[in-house]
């Protein structure tokens, strides 16, 4: 396999080399600098290339809707417009804008409601429930939830929490949170409920929803916070990624900014799993990703958590740990990565996972590296370098 962009590019709209009957797998790679999708058949030894679509504009999140297979959501930031959703019905061949995209209510005018607050970017996107096609949920900085119901054209804010007084107070003010601006994301759809919603605000907590979006509540028992905040505030909560199993939809892992926890319903009490890690590697990072068939096997990407957060990988030296018990034991796995001097890590929706059999999985970086696994972590390679830092990572398999 080579290292090198150029040598994977073939044309973009060369079809992807697969056998008859035999699944695609597509990378939807969103950076700080456009996006790129990356193409291979089922055996994943070679990959071609399509784009950068959108060069120089910033890209939070890129997402195949697996209802149909075909259409795309960017979440964008522009220079010229501002925040918006771009959509393509045709694996990015061509796109066009949103003609409404997320945007917050306007302020009260009588002087006596919330302030008014504008999105700075659309930072999560999740298809809705397969019962509900045209249905999608996007995250903002700062904090919002927002639908659409005709495909991704047009979105208007969704349920009570935006303008909520508890939980606008619980988002805090527009300078808290992560150093781009606090963030909703971590969107969950119950596959049998479309009406079983989750999310995670950065900070403010996890938070669920039974009835459609008429109401949240917090999902908080025996997480942990900051040392000396007081953790029945969901203020002080920083969940950094939360996945459901796909195999066990009763079943949620998070990767938080004090640990990695495990929630089995209906218990709404967090187990601590991430104690379990090795002390010299610690248990902060930001993603976290399930295996699509198998609900005890999880992998996560530490970073170094130190009293000043460099947020880079520990010691230089990255790996990807991964459990197979539910998280009462952890792997090391880190064949093929670099053994010291990398000085990277993974952003939250930079680490996904694909469905085949051995599950293949992948990662960016915030140096502009993709790095994949054909045999759920055990080996590594690179298979694109000098990319923009990559902000997001999704996988995909095409018919």
């Amino acid at each position: 396999m080579t290292h090198d962009n150029t040598a994977l590019s073939t044309p973009a709209d060369e079809p992807a080399a697969s056998a008859p009957g035999e699944r695609a797998v597509v990378l939807l790679v969103a950076t700080r600098k456009g996006a790129w999708l990356y193409h291979s058949d089922a055996a994943r030894e070679r990959w071609r290339v399509d784009g950068p679509h959108f060069l120089g504009h910033i890209i939070s999140h890129l997402v195949l809707d697996p209802r149909d297979g075909r259409t795309l959501l960017a979440a964008a930031k522009t220079g010229h417009l501002g925040p918006t959703i771009f959509r393509s019905t045709d694996l990015g061949r061509s796109w066009s804008e949103a003609r409404h995209p997320p945007a917050f209510a306007s302020a009260a005018k009588d002087g006596e409601g919330l302030p008014g607050r504008t999105v700075d970017h659309t930072f999560w996107l999740t298809p809705g429930n397969p019962d509900q096609p045209e249905v999608w949920y996007a995250g903002t900085s700062p904090q919002g939830l927002f639908r659409s119901r005709d495909g991704g054209v047009s979105w208007a804010p969704f349920s009570c929490i935006n303008d909520d007084p508890q939980y606008r107070r619980w988002m805090g003010s527009v300078q808290d949170g992560t150093p781009d601006g606090p963030k909703l994301h971590s969107i969950i759809v119950d596959p049998r409920d479309a009406a079983h919603l989750y999310l995670a605000m950065s900070g403010g907590g996890v938070h669920e929803s039974v009835d459609g979006g008429l109401s949240f509540k917090p999902l908080l028992d025996q997480l942990k916070v900051v040392e000396g905040f007081d953790r029945a505030d969901p203020t002080f909560h920083d969940p950094h990624c939360v996945r459901l199993c796909p195999s066990q939809p009763d079943r949620l892992y998070q990767q938080n900014h004090c640990g990695v926890f495990r929630l089995d319903r209906p218990s709404e009490q967090w187990l601590d799993i991430g104690r379990n890690l090795p002390a010299e590697v610690g248990d902060v990072g930001f993603p976290l990703v399930v295996h699509p068939r198998d609900a005890d096997t999880a992998w996560v990407f530490p970073m170094d958590g130190t009293s000043v957060w460099p947020r880079t990988s520990p010691d230089g030296k990255p790996a990807v740990y991964a459990t197979r018990d539910g998280g009462q034991s952890w792997r090391r796995l880190d064949a093929g990565l670099p053994s010291s001097q990398a000085w990277w890590t993974v952003k939250r929706q930079a680490m996904s996972a694909d469905g085949l059999d051995p599950v293949g999985l992948y990662f960016g970086t915030t140096s502009g590296e993709l790095w994949m696994s054909r045999d759920e972590g055990l080996h590594w390679q690179c298979i694109a370098r000098h990319l923009p830092e990559i902000y997001a990572v999704e996988s995909a398999l095409l018919a």
